[in-house]
């Protein structure tokens, strides 16, 4: 019986560390090749210029109407959706913990988080045709919204689970009303978890492609209105994969790899800040 334990944790050692280097390995993989392949065709004028005449036949101009674009849609995404998320996930702690509305609303936002993002695409083009709108930067903002809102709201509500029931109670205690201690206590408490909850979902509107295709558009022009058409990074990656010059092909390694870095970036300031701001939270 000991004997059959021991094989039993051994196998599930070689198993965890078998999955750890999966993931690191692929992480590794996607960096390594964009690096590869990116890095030789990544400049200043890149980052600095938007598309010229010609651009995508090998000739001069950058990229910075798609980085400005996807910046400005993730944001305006992420700020749209947070509105909604941030008070759905303190009502369903504070409010309907323990009902089964909860349960119900937690299985849809599980079901809409796995939904395809071409769906989305889809959703927000019909809504969009409905309400007379053109392919725009609102478009865009709106539909990222809707794809980042069940990201968000699950993260948030799995985060404020983990706080101390106790805390709750103590501010009950001393004459708090639910929503005082879900302003003042949860909200405060939770901050690092909370913004490690928008930041994931930000990450992941910056690199969607499949629902910006329809709704916001493609431009070579910097935004200038949120009537109008925005360029984006993925697609920006999209469309000079998809022509037969070599000199475009890797230029579109250099968009994804200045996409991947921003991804990084967002990734590491999220955790760095996540833990600065731990330090004055109660555990």
């Amino acid at each position: 019986m000991i004997k059959r334990r021991h094989i039993e944790e051994a196998f599930f050692k070689i198993l965890m560390v078998l999955s750890l280097v999966l993931v690191a390995g692929s992480l590794g993989f996607i960096l390594l090749t964009v690096i590869i392949k990116g890095l030789p065709a990544l400049n200043l004028a890149m980052l600095t210029q938007t598309p010229k005449g010609g651009f995508y036949l090998g000739k001069e101009g950058g990229i910075l109407n798609a980085i400005a674009g996807s910046l400005y849609l993730a944001l305006g995404g992420t700020l749209v959706a947070m509105v909604f998320s941030l008070p759905l996930a303190l009502y369903l702690q504070a409010y309907a913990r323990r009902s089964g509305w909860a349960d119900i609303v937690r299985l849809a936002l599980d079901v809409l988080w796995g939904i395809p993002s071409i769906v989305y695409g889809a959703f927000g083009f019909t809504l969009m045709l409905a309400l007379g709108m053109r392919a725009s930067l609102l478009g865009g903002i709106l539909t990222l919204a809707f794809l980042e809102l069940p990201i968000m709201t699950r993260a948030m509500d799995e985060v404020i689970r983990l706080m101390p029931h106790e805390m709750e109670q103590a501010a009950y205690a001393v004459g708090a009303t639910r929503l005082e201690t879900a302003l003042r206590v949860v909200t405060r408490q939770m901050l690092p978890g909370i913004l490690t909850a928008v930041l994931l979902a930000f990450g992941r509107g910056i690199g969607d492609a499949a629902s910006v295709l329809f709704t916001a558009g493609y431009t070579d022009r910097m935004p200038t209105s949120l009537l109008r058409p925005v360029a984006s990074l993925p697609l920006a990656v999209f469309f000079q994969l998809g022509t037969p010059f070599p000199e475009v092909q890797k230029r579109a390694y250099a968009s994804a790899l200045i996409l991947t870095l921003i991804v990084l970036v967002i990734s590491l300031g999220s955790r760095w800040l996540a833990s600065r701001l731990s330090r004055y939270t109660i555990r």
